[in-house]
C-alpha cells in the first residue's frame, strides 16, 4: 500500500486527472476498476474519481508496487526516486543555462511573465529541442521554487503560444491552481494581447479586420476566408498605423500596433498577408529580408488582464527587440 499525501501543486484537480499524472503508463478504465473495488481510496473512503482534491487530502493506493512503477508512478525508495528525479531535472537545467537570453517581466508565486526571443520555441516540436517551457522549470529549479519531486505530479508551464521566429510576451503557470486560472482567461478571451510590427506596403487607417480562418495541418499553413466554410475558424484582428517609413531596400513599409480578439494560428500573419500587406521577414505569408535573419518584424509587445488569482489589473509590457528597433532609427 502507498499513501500519497496532496499538496498545493496536486490540490484543486479532480482526483482522476491527478491518479493519470501519478500512473501515466495507466489507462482511466483501470483507475475506474480500482476505485470501484476499493483498491484506491480518497481519506479512506470509496471515490468516483470526480472528486476536487484538498490540501492534505489522502490518496491510499493498495496496489503492488511492481504494479505502481509498471504503471511509471515514482519510486517508493528514496534514494531511487530521488536517482529519478535527477535525470529528469538535467534536461530542465540545460535548458536554463543554453536560453541565457530568456527574460523575466513578471514573477509572484502562482504565474510567471517571461519575453521570449525569435528563435526560440514556446514548447517543444521535437525531442531534442530546448523551449522555452523547459527554460521556465529549469529556472524554477536553478532558485528552489521547484523540487526535482514535484515533478511526479506537476509541471509548470507555458499557457500560451508565440512562433518561433515573433518574440514577446509568453504567459506561464507556476502553481497548478494559477495555471488552470490562467488557461481559463486565455480560453475565454478575457486577455488583451497587442503587437508591434511592420508591414510590407501602406496601412492607410485603423480597422477592424474579419474573415475565417482555415487551416491546413499537412502544410503547416492557413488560409483567410471572406465566407463561412467547413472547418473555419471565425477571426478577428484590429490593426492600427502609427507611421509610415521608407526602408532602403524594402521600400514603403508601415509600423503598426495588432490586437488579437481572437487567437488563432498565424492570424495576424495570414491576415495581414490577405489584405495584400504581409509582416515584413515573413517567409510563409510574404519574403524572406535580409534585414531579418530568422525572425519575423512582429513581437507580442503588451497583455492586459485582471490578475487569474487576486482579479487586480495587470498590465505587462515588453520593449521592441534591438532588430525591430534598428528597422525604426
Amino acid at each position: 500500500m502507498r499513501a500519497v499525501t496532496i499538496g498545493q501543486n496536486e490540490a484543486g484537480q479532480r482526483l482522476d486527472k491527478f491518479l493519470n499524472k501519478y500512473m501515466k503508463e495507466a489507462g482511466v478504465s483501470f483507475f475506474y476498476k480500482m476505485m470501484r473495488k476499493k483498491n484506491i481510496v480518497l481519506n479512506g473512503k470509496k471515490c468516483t474519481g470526480k472528486e476536487i482534491l484538498l490540501i492534505g487530502d489522502e490518496v491510499k493506493l493498495f496496489l503492488a508496487e511492481e504494479t505502481l512503477e509498471k504503471f511509471g508512478a515514482p519510486p517508493a525508495d528514496y534514494s531511487a526516486q530521488k536517482k529519478a528525479a535527477g535525470t529528469e531535472t538535467k534536461e530542465y537545467l540545460l535548458a536554463f543555462e543554453k536560453l541565457k537570453n530568456i527574460r523575466i517581466l513578471y514573477e509572484d508565486e502562482d504565474i510567471l511573465a517571461l519575453d521570449k526571443p525569435a528563435g526560440v520555441l514556446s514548447q517543444k516540436a521535437s525531442v531534442t529541442d530546448f523551449s522555452a517551457n523547459e527554460w521556465l522549470i529549469g529556472y524554477l529549479l536553478s532558485q528552489k521554487k521547484l523540487t526535482a519531486e514535484a515533478l511526479a505530479t506537476f509541471h509548470p508551464s507555458v499557457c500560451n503560444r508565440l512562433d518561433r521566429n515573433t518574440s514577446g510576451l509568453l504567459l506561464c503557470g507556476k502553481s497548478l491552481l494559477g495555471t488552470q486560472k490562467l488557461t481559463g482567461l486565455i480560453r475565454n478571451r478575457q486577455i488583451h494581447k497587442y503587437y508591434r510590427l511592420f508591414l510590407l506596403g501602406e496601412v492607410k487607417e485603423k480597422q477592424i479586420l474579419t474573415g475565417y480562418l482555415l487551416k491546413d495541418t499537412k502544410k503547416n499553413q492557413v488560409k483567410i476566408l471572406t465566407k463561412p466554410a467547413e472547418g473555419a475558424d471565425e477571426i478577428k484582428t484590429g490593426i492600427e498605423p502609427l507611421a509610415c517609413l521608407e526602408l532602403s531596400g524594402i521600400g514603403t513599409v508601415t509600423y503598426a500596433q495588432a490586437e488579437l480578439f481572437t487567437g488563432k494560428t498565424h492570424q495576424i500573419r495570414a491576415h495581414m498577408a490577405s489584405i495584400g500587406c504581409p509582416v515584413v521577414g515573413d517567409f510563409l505569408y510574404g519574403t524572406e529580408i535580409p534585414q531579418l535573419p530568422g525572425r519575423f518584424a512582429l513581437h507580442a509587445s503588451a497583455l492586459t488582464l485582471h490578475h487569474p488569482m487576486t482579479g487586480d489589473w495587470l498590465s505587462l509590457t515588453s520593449p521592441l527587440p534591438a532588430s525591430l528597433a534598428a528597422l525604426l532609427d
